[in-house]
């Protein structure tokens, strides 16, 4: 009997040169078989470097320069918040390099998933991309939960109210709500299916719009900083470090998911007008940008306030608020709404390319990777996120939703950070538009960053985060593994995988 689990002479030479090799769940997708036919027509390409660039600071500043700086300032680092920021940002962008020499090398949809499937080979590849499903979905989710919050509080200091049961999930009712008053959060559930239609109409119309948000969220950032300035006393530097350096550290723990979203962004390569030059160009930009503004605006936080008298809610409006400046108060207030808005907008182009990658490559049913013909976005698997994200913001409490995120995202670092050093050693010899510096000591540095990280996590996100792996395991060997395009005939009748049962 021939064994065709093995491919021919020629076909490992093809193989090779498309750099994909091994065999059964380490079988390694080629890097240049990612462009393959995809029902619609596939993705358009419509993305120059400043909306990719857009696209990322959209994701990076969000809660974490309105509330989350003022928060470890007053609990955690004091006026070294600002160091606990650098070092957040040191670490990310151990794992920023990583992903934009591969951004660069493999300008393909799917970021993570697509990267840790050519080089570490199909099982990490769908482990990473499940899990991705999960943690972007959750943070679309989370995210959503905290915009209802602000918009709720908005309508409140106007006048209005909303009816009860439609103000937050069951079991979030504040003191002097029954229990069981609440019902669903439907400001977050329609906030989710809002990014989800405006992402079915078109990448380069919804980039348009995410631009312009960023836009004015950078300006709003830049007069609190430029506003501010005047009202700083270096008196409230004293103490710099009254929690000690181990204050410091550990509040860079707490910001560091303050300083990711580039991988997300990362996830629409494939629409890049030219993805090679532009997307390692944008994720650094959008690392290097957003850490700018969070250092300035920490100076001016801590330096108009006492650390101990910062709202580790409204950290900056409270700060304002002090000094008789309400307008600018109400000004910040829109701000971290709009703010908020764009995360949801990045983490949700994430997971619907992540998907679409996964099922165009065979691994879930490619019924979700048909395109839109006139779009050209994957709409099936957007209103499929939109619709999970929003039952997960209506129906949850913030914290258990909160729960879902992070380590996965964590793993997907120190994955991405493995493969460049291995693919680097593998083959030095390719084309690379970006490389990552100090090789291998940077990504090192971003595989240990990130472990650490993940073992602040309690034992409860351990434990779903398996669960949901161990899910994801019965779906690949009951269908993705035999329905993968690597394990399906090729021309002049190899394979790379064992012969394809049941249909």
């Amino acid at each position: 009997m021939t064994d065709t689990s093995r491919p021919d002479r020629s076909d490992m030479a093809t193989a090779e040169k498309g750099f994909g090799r091994g065999s059964g769940i380490l079988r390694r997708k080629p890097i240049d078989d990612g462009a393959e036919e995809t029902p619609g027509g596939g993705l358009a390409k419509s993305l120059g470097l400043w909306q990719l660039t857009a696209i990322g600071v959209g994701a990076i500043i969000g809660a974490g320069v309105f509330s989350l700086a003022g928060a470890v300032a007053r609990d955690t680092a004091g006026p070294a918040v600002l160091i606990s920021f650098l070092i957040a940002g040191v670490a990310s962008a151990a794992a920023a390099f990583s992903y934009a020499e591969f951004a660069g090398l493999i300008p393909r949809a799917g970021s993570a998933y697509t990267y840790g499937y050519v080089v570490l080979g199909e099982i990490v590849g769908w482990f990473i991309g499940w899990d991705l499903l999960l943690e972007y979905i959750a943070i679309v989710a989370v995210v959503a939960i905290g915009i209802s919050g602000y918009f709720n509080f908005f309508l409140q200091s106007i006048g209005l109210e909303m009816p009860l049961w439609m103000m937050g999930a069951p079991g979030t009712e504040p003191e002097g709500v029954p229990d069981g008053t609440y019902r669903i959060n439907l400001v977050a559930v329609v906030l989710c299916l809002f990014i989800a239609f405006l992402l079915t109409r078109g990448v380069k119309n919804a980039a348009r719009f995410e631009t312009a948000i960023v836009g004015l969220k950078i300006a709003i950032v830049l007069a609190i900083v430029v506003i501010g300035v005047f009202y700083v006393d270096a008196g409230n530097y004293t103490p710099f470090f009254p929690y000690g350096v181990g204050g410091t550290f550990a509040g860079a723990a707490v910001v560091f998911f303050a300083v990711f979203g580039y991988d997300a962004m990362s996830t629409a390569a494939e629409e890049s007008t030219d993805a090679q030059r532009h997307m390692p160009k944008a994720i650094i930009l959008s690392l290097v940008i957003s850490m700018v503004l969070y250092v300035l605006a920490c100076l001016v936080l801590t330096g108009m306030q006492n650390y101990t008298e910062i709202d580790p809610e409204a950290g900056f409006a409270g700060a304002f608020a002090s000094v008789g400046l309400g307008w600018l108060a109400n000004l910040i207030a829109v701000g971290a709404v709009i703010s908020i808005l764009t995360v949801m907008f990045t983490f949700m182009l994430g997971v619907t390319r992540v998907w679409f990658a996964m099922s165009r490559d065979g691994l879930l049913p490619k019924w979700f990777a048909k395109t839109d013909p006139k779009h050209h976005v994957p709409v099936r698997v957007t209103w499929i996120a939109g619709v999970l994200s929003a039952i997960l913001a209506g129906l949850l409490p913030i914290g258990e939703a909160a729960t879902l995120t992070n380590i996965g995202i964590l793993s997907a670092f120190v994955v991405v950070c493995i493969a460049v050093i291995v693919l680097r050693y593998r083959r030095p010899d390719l084309p690379r538009s970006f490389r990552c510096p100090g090789m291998p000591f940077v990504p090192i540095l971003g595989v240990v960053f990130s472990l650490w990280l993940i073992s602040f996590l309690d034992l409860q996100t351990f434990l779903r985060f398996g669960a949901w792996l161990l899910i994801g395991l019965v779906v690949y060997f009951g269908y993705s593994y035999r329905k993968s395009n690597l394990n399906r005939p090729r021309s002049g009748g190899a394979v790379t995988g064992p012969p394809p049962s049941g249909g």
